[in-house]
């Protein structure tokens, strides 16, 4: 065994091993956990996404294809015009 020492707010940690004891489990067992599953998942075994609830690369795609949108500076006279372009578009 090894020993791994982590710096956390004192709130988080007494929040954390509250809800943990009531699991039925102590820090330590909580942490092994979390790090066989890093192990497993190969990465953090939950999505992390921004404010926005978007991961950073849907973030991404979405500002890529709001650029794209820009460039091609497309109008159209109505909504339904605007649908079957886009319908167009994926088939």
């Amino acid at each position: 065994m090894t020993t791994i020492q982590v710096r956390t707010k004192e709130k988080t940690k007494k929040t954390a091993q509250k809800i943990l004891s009531a699991l039925g489990m102590d820090m330590s067992t909580a942490i092994n956990l979390y790090l066989v599953q890093i192990i497993e998942h190969k990465g953090i075994p939950f999505a992390i996404t921004t404010e926005n609830g978007m991961t950073p690369e849907e973030e991404a795609q979405i500002l890529n294809d709001l650029m794209n949108a820009k460039k091609s500076k497309r109008t159209y006279s109505s909504a339904k015009e605007a649908h079957k372009a886009i319908l167009g578009q994926c088939s």
